[in-house]
Parts: C-alpha cells; sequence; structure tokens
C-alpha cells in the first residue's frame, strides 16, 4: 500500500512541509525588507522539486496505468500523474510570477504558504479514490483560495470578489457533502470504485437517490469548473483577486474540477446506465456561448479573460458529454486541459505584467503595448491565439481532437457533429475579443508610447508559456500520448457478466485506441 500512494504521498510532504516551514521562518526572521525574494524562491523550489519527482515517476514507468477502482483512498496511477503535473506547472508559473507581483506588499510568506497548501489539495483530488478524501482535498484546495482572493485587503473589488468567491466555494462544498451522504446512504461505502459497482446494481427504488446523487455531483463540481448556469461568481472572483492568483484560479483549482467530475461523474453515469450526454452537450454549448458572448461586452482584460475561461470549459465539457461514443473524446478533453492550463495562465499573468507596471487592467492601456512591454505583449498574444485554437500553436490541436471525436460520433449520435459545428463557430466568435486586445497592442497607439521596463520574473514565465505553446503546436505527440495513456478504460466499469453497457460502449474498442 505504500508503494502505491508513494507519488501523492511525497507530494503532500514536500510541500505540506515548506508550506508550514515559511511562515514559521517568517516568524523568527527580524529583518523584514526582502522576504518576498526569499519565500518565492523557497515556494518555487519545492514545487519544481515536486514536479520533478512526479514525472520521474511517470518516465521510469512506476506509475500504474490509469485505473478506475483502488481500494485505497488514493492511488498512484497516469491519471492522477496527468493533472498533477498540470497543476503543478500553474502552481509553479503563479509562484515565480509573484516574485514580481508581490514586491513590496505585505504578507509574503502567508501568499507563498497559501499557495503550496492550495496545491497539495489540488494534486490530491486528482490520486483521490475516496469520496470523503475527494472532499477532504476539495476543501484543503479551496480554503486557501478562499484567503489569497481577498489577499489585496484594502481593495473593495477584491473584498467583494472573495466574498462572492466564499459564499458559492461553501455552497458548491454543502452541495458534495450531500451528494456523498446519499451515495454512503445507498451504497454502504465511499470508496468511489466499490460505490460504482454497487450503484450498478442498484434495486429498482433506489435508481432515482443515484440519479440525484449524480446531478448533485455535477452541480457541485460544475461551480469550480465554471459551467453555466453555476458561473455567476467566477468574472468578479477572478477580477477582483490578485491577477496572478486568477492565473491560479482559471488553470488550476478549475482543472482540479474536472479531475474530480472525470473520477466521479462520468463513472456514475455509466453505472447507472444512463444517458445524460444530451444534457452535458447542451450544457457544453450554453457555457462556450455564453462565455464568448459575455467576453465580447467586457473592458476589463481580467474580466474577459474570466469570460474566456468559462467559454474553455464548454470545450473541455465535449469530451466529457461525448465519453460514451468516441475512444478520444476523453483524450482530447485531457489533451486540452493541459494545454489550456499553460495558456489561460500565460495570459494571467501577461495581464499581471500589465497591471504590476502601468498600474491598470483598462482594456485602454493596453494600446501600443507592443512597443512599450514587447515580450509581454507577443506572450499575450500567442496565448490568445492559442486559446482561440489558431494553428499551429498547441491549442489548435487539442482543439482538433475534440471537434473531431465530436464529427467521428455521428455514427452513432445523430447530434455528435453539431456539437463539433458548435465548437468552430464558438472558436470563431472567440477571436473577436483575443483580435480586439491584439488590435489594441499593435494597431493603436496610447497617450504614453515610451517604453518601460518589463517585470524580469514574469518575462520569464512568459517565455517558458510561449515556448510551450509553440513547441508543443509544433511537436504535439508527446503530450497526446501521455493523455490517451491517463484516460481509464471505461469499459471496466461494471463487473463482468454486466450489460449496463453494452448499448454505450463498443466492446471491441478500447479508448486507448486513438
Amino acid at each position: 500500500m505504500a508503494d502505491l500512494i508513494s507519488t501523492p504521498l511525497i507530494v503532500t510532504l514536500i510541500l505540506g512541509v515548506v508550506g508550514l516551514a515559511i511562515p514559521i521562518i517568517d516568524a523568527f526572521k527580524k529583518e523584514r525588507g526582502s522576504n518576498n525574494r526569499l519565500y518565492s524562491g523557497i515556494a518555487f523550489g519545492a514545487l519544481i522539486i515536486t514536479i520533478g519527482f512526479v514525472i520521474f515517476r511517470v518516465l521510469s514507468g512506476e506509475v500504474m496505468p490509469a485505473v478506475l477502482f483502488s481500494k485505497g483512498v488514493l492511488t498512484d496511477d497516469l491519471f492522477g500523474s496527468f493533472f498533477a503535473i498540470a497543476l503543478l506547472i500553474v502552481s509553479i508559473m503563479v509562484t515565480a510570477s509573484s516574485w514580481n507581483y508581490m514586491k513590496g506588499r505585505i504578507n509574503p510568506a502567508a501568499y507563498y504558504s497559501l499557495i503550496l497548501l492550495s496545491s497539495i489539495g489540488m494534486v490530491l483530488i486528482a490520486y483521490s479514490t475516496d469520496l470523503v478524501m475527494l472532499l477532504v482535498a476539495w476543501e484543503l484546495m479551496s480554503i486557501p483560495t478562499y484567503a489569497l482572493a481577498a489577499f489585496s485587503k484594502r481593495d473593495p473589488i477584491s473584498n467583494e470578489a472573495a466574498i462572492k468567491y466564499f459564499m458559492f466555494g461553501a455552497l458548491s462544498s454543502a452541495i458534495l457533502v450531500f451528494a456523498i451522504g446519499l451515495v454512503y446512504g445507498i451504497t454502504g461505502t465511499t470508496n468511489i470504485g466499490s460505490s460504482i459497482q454497487a450503484m450498478a446494481s442498484l434495486q429498482k427504488g433506489l435508481v432515482p437517490v443515484g440519479l440525484l446523487a449524480i446531478g448533485l455531483f455535477i452541480a457541485g463540481f460544475g461551480f469550480k469548473m465554471g459551467l453555466v448556469p453555476f458561473h455567476m461568481w467566477l468574472p468578479d472572483a477572478y477580477e477582483g483577486a490578485p491577477t496572478t492568483i486568477g492565473a491560479l484560479l482559471a488553470a488550476g483549482t478549475k482543472k482540479a474540477g474536472f479531475a474530480a467530475a472525470l473520477r466521479v461523474i462520468v463513472l456514475g453515469m455509466f453505472a447507472l446506465n444512463v444517458d445524460w450526454t444530451v444534457t452535458l452537450a447542451i450544457v457544453a454549448v450554453f457555457t462556450m456561448t455564453l462565455g464568448n458572448l459575455g467576453a465580447l461586452i467586457q473592458k476589463s482584460v481580467p474580466r474577459i479573460l474570466a469570460y474566456s475561461s468559462i467559454a474553455q470549459a464548454g470545450y473541455i465539457l465535449i469530451g466529457i458529454a461525448l465519453a460514451p461514443y468516441s475512444n478520444q473524446a476523453l483524450t482530447g478533453s485531457l489533451f486540452h486541459i493541459l494545454n489550456h492550463a499553460v495558456m489561460k495562465s500565460a495570459g494571467f499573468i501577461a495581464a499581471a505584467a500589465v497591471a504590476a507596471t502601468l498600474a491598470s487592467y483598462s482594456l485602454e492601456k493596453y494600446r501600443g503595448l507592443g512597443r512599450r512591454m514587447p515580450i509581454t505583449a507577443i506572450a499575450f498574444s500567442i496565448s490568445l491565439l492559442a486559446l482561440a485554437g489558431v494553428p499551429p500553436l498547441n491549442g489548435f490541436w487539442s482543439k482538433l481532437v475534440l471537434f473531431g471525436a465530436a464529427i467521428n460520433s455521428g455514427s452513432v449520435v445523430a447530434w455528435g457533429p453539431y456539437l463539433a459545428i458548435a465548437g468552430v463557430l464558438n472558436s470563431a466568435l472567440s477571436l473577436g475579443y483575443y483580435a480586439w486586445i491584439i488590435r489594441k497592442m499593435y494597431m493603436e497607439e496610447g497617450p504614453d508610447m515610451s517604453k518601460v521596463k518589463e517585470p524580469r520574473a514574469m518575462v520569464a514565465v512568459l517565455v517558458f508559456a510561449m515556448v510551450f505553446m509553440v513547441g508543443f503546436g509544433v511537436w504535439h505527440a508527446p503530450i497526446l500520448q501521455f493523455a490517451s495513456k491517463a484516460v481509464p478504460h471505461l469499459s471496466n466499469i461494471v463487473p463482468t457478466g454486466s450489460n449496463h453497457l453494452s448499448n454505450i460502449v463498443p466492446s471491441s474498442k478500447t479508448l486507448h485506441d486513438f
């Protein structure tokens, strides 16, 4: 058992010890002048060691293939490692860029400690195979982000955003507790695998309770994923939080929500043999459409990125909606999750660089940015084009896999190609506001066109993001293969001999055929 949980255990030990040590060091340190640089370096080092350990475990073959069932509360499989790598990349980018953003601000020790503790929660969600453990990890992820969202405590907008975020976060947690209680009541266990197997053979009278539990899980996780109609808190929270923390929320905690949803919702729907795919497809279309339409009318760059994040959640949901019908659907979702983690982080960090230098979030301040902050502007432009799915950037390939899965599912479900059409049209619609920002940066001039000094740490992070987006756009095969291997075999959800999946999962294929 110790070997099975080695990766989540080591991640927890490294980040937990360092996360708790930073405030202790701060309490005993007499000099207060340059603490931000010290704590940023410590947190950055801990995250680098952690992601290095996870990647080493994956490359050395010590991690199990993606599994559905485990008798413990945590498992060490490729699915969890895939999300752990994506989430740790976000935390590293946020921590590194905060070296500039937190310069001159108070309480840097608490700031970096909260980032590390939230990172533990995000990673543990990906490895959780027990509903109680999932809830504990969910709260460990969420509670530090409530404080981080309100870190600019003298800013009324930040306080308002934090209150909204906390209220909706508490509501989502309460919904999840209710759902877990229902599952335990009808199955007698909180282990995800055991409860799903039990739900596959529920008595007829208990099936509605199982359906209610799955519906509550969709609502609870939907708040964190930013799905319509659970998205109303998200633009205010992302705008009011420190911009670097906006990256953590949009690219980090949102992805952890998808990890939890894939562990519970998709498997639960298979076990109950219910066809909610049409419902999820409708939610996907509304999410990407309303997200893109909302972004078109915004004047604040963080709010534009927030609505864009809602739209991107809709694209990812396409793969979940098509999971029963397409071997490549979930592969596309995981592929886009990792790509989006870097693309969206780069967008928010570029906005943070502008805010730190020009002291404004307004889109009007971006006029002439290509001349004033050239590296920031080109990195921001590449991230926006990647989010739109422009070739040959990495976002193009993950969208291509998702939309291709929708088209290929047309032989099984008539609405599959229409879902692809909706995705393509929404990607074209998103170019309206992405191109608008790029036009401001390169084709308009502001009242002051003098070149300004760009924050070095943020520039370094943006250069890494550019290399990632262009590099894995040109050579996308490694991430696509990793995503394919990280998808569990859904055909193994129910016990042998059950015909629950006979109508929705082709027996002759697996999700690894892609």
